[in-house]
């Protein structure tokens, strides 16, 4: 369980500040400490997050074409993933957090020390600067990670591959991980805040924002209000970049960003295909 040195609990609603955040940190520290100081929390947070995330895609997916509002913007019109395939993604993201997630958290309850709860909130320039830090930092890890797969056959056949089944990635694929591959993200998603001293509130607000960028990437639809058109000079890949990784898998490594792929040169363009009765159609 997490500490809370001296905590006046019966003040905390009425405690002032001026923090925005404030009241929103007093009140999970006073209605929900059970919840927040628990070790498992941070998986809960992210195995829900990934799970809401994906239910809408899962749905947009299955209706296909009979919902051309949002069809038009599917990056592979002629690939449609199928119940059973998302099904598949599913279980082998439940299996890993059951099986290998899980039984690490237990496991690290007994080696580190437990953490401290603040009685701050942090301001929102420390929330913002730090997140983008654990962004910018995992960025930079995974990147390296994943090129490095990529470049060794025996690493990529053994770890990677599996997350290249499908040639076009959908919501449920977003976790469709080998373990090796889940722990070494899990341990860099943890310990990442840790290192550049993030408050908790930051670290679950990350997870939460982290996890929904890593979904969008894989939804395979490039729509208008995706992250990748919000924030300017193309600096975040979105569905696009990843979409155009997975059909060509030496090209586009990093995860969030885009920095890294334009400085190395492994930054591919996404070449938008076109459904294959439109092609023949034009063709007369």
């Amino acid at each position: 369980m997490l500490n809370i040195s001296g905590l006046p609990f019966q003040l905390l609603p009425f405690r002032g500040s001026n923090r925005l955040l404030q009241p929103m940190w007093d009140y999970l520290l006073f209605h929900h400490l059970p919840l927040i100081s628990s070790p498992f929390f941070p998986v809960i947070l992210a195995f829900s997050s990934y799970f809401f995330f994906s239910l809408p895609f899962m749905v947009l997916d299955l209706l296909g074409e009979r919902v051309s509002l949002f069809h038009q913007y599917k990056i592979q019109p002629d690939s449609q993933p199928t119940l059973r395939m998302m099904v598949k993604s599913f279980l082998i993201a439940v299996h890993g957090h059951v099986f290998f997630v899980l039984p690490a958290v237990i496991i690290t309850m007994f080696i580190l020390p437990a953490p401290t709860l603040p009685q701050e909130a942090p301001t929102l320039y420390e929330l913002f600067v730090q997140g983008l830090g654990v962004l910018l930092l995992f960025d930079t890890q995974y990147y390296i990670w994943h090129f490095i797969h990529h470049k060794q056959p025996q690493l990529y056949r053994w770890v990677h591959a599996i997350h290249h089944e499908y040639m076009s990635p959908f919501a449920w694929s977003t976790e469709h991980l080998s373990i090796p591959e889940l722990m070494t993200v899990g341990l860099w998603s943890n310990r990442d805040p840790v290192l550049l001293k993030c408050h908790p509130l930051t670290t679950w607000c990350i997870t939460i924002f982290s996890i929904w960028m890593s979904v969008e990437d894989h939804i395979g639809y490039d729509f208008p209000w995706g992250l990748n058109h919000m924030v300017p000079f193309g600096l975040l890949g979105g569905a696009p970049a990843h979409d155009m990784h997975h059909q060509k898998p030496s090209s586009n490594y990093a995860p969030f960003f885009t920095h890294w792929d334009r400085i190395f040169g492994t930054a591919v363009p996404l070449k938008k295909k076109k459904k294959k009765a439109m092609r023949r159609s034009e063709s007369w």
